[in-house]
């Protein structure tokens, strides 16, 4: 996110929700702050392999990874690696390049990282589910247009009273726009207090959308449209 505002990088692509593990808290936490548009969405399989410099599980003392990776390997590590240390860090790739530095450290990763960082395989497809797909949201400074087959994301406070989150909801049920999905995160501002970050079938250039979501602002403490961007279908392994 900080590249793309920089102007350094056009577009980024930040993990949103995995199957298995649910929501990325932190890519949902950033929102808040930057300005940046939604543009795209994409899924993706997720495979993980345990790479290393080493060639032997018994060299192993410490496993790198981000913290949904290691979350998604956690029976394999509790099996094979019991005693080992694990480190989060900020992504996977990041977690091979540390591996590269210590031979006595792997990295949980994909089989591209390890041809990328000349890194030894030790064990692939080391996920507890096969069936693993993450969510990926593609950001950058401009908006993405209708193409009839699209989707919009929001995220709003409420008033912390009864009640509130229902009146919030009344202007989409009314209007028969399909809402796909709810999430919420305690806010950072006010002990006790969430954010909610909802998607909604449909383009904010839609006078029905627009419309929905202007009857929602005078309901809402704060409301911030994050992009409208076209539909991807998942894919189940």
């Amino acid at each position: 996110m900080q590249a793309v505002e920089k102007g350094t990088s056009h577009y980024g692509i930040v993990p949103v929700e995995n199957s298995i593990e649910g929501a990325v808290n932190y890519t949902l936490d950033l929102f808040y702050e930057s300005e940046l548009k939604i543009c795209a969405e994409t899924y993706l399989n997720i495979s993980h392999d345990l790479l290393s410099m080493s060639g032997s599980l018994k060299d192993i003392e410490l496993v790198y990874s981000h913290p949904q990776a290691l979350a998604q390997c956690r029976k394999w590590l509790g099996k094979y690696l019991p005693d080992v240390l694990t480190q989060e860090v900020g992504s996977t790739s990041e977690a091979a390049r540390m591996a590269l530095k210590n031979k006595r450290s792997a990295a949980i990763a994909s089989s591209e990282a390890a041809q990328m960082y000349k890194l030894n395989v030790m064990a692939s497809k080391i996920e507890d589910f096969a069936r693993n797909t993450t969510r990926f949201l593609v950001i950058g400074k401009k908006a993405a247009r209708p193409t009839g087959k699209d989707k919009t994301s929001l995220m709003f406070v409420t008033s912390h009273t009864p009640g509130a989150l229902y009146k919030v909801m009344t202007p989409i049920a009314e209007a028969g726009i399909n809402m796909v999905k709810l999430e919420s995160r305690p806010s950072r501002q006010e002990n006790w207090s969430y954010i909610f970050f909802l998607d909604l079938e449909g383009h904010m250039d839609q006078p029905e959308v627009k419309e929905t979501i202007n009857k929602m602002k005078p309901i809402c403490l704060f409301i911030k449209w994050l992009g409208s961007y076209p539909i991807r279908n998942r894919v189940d392994g």
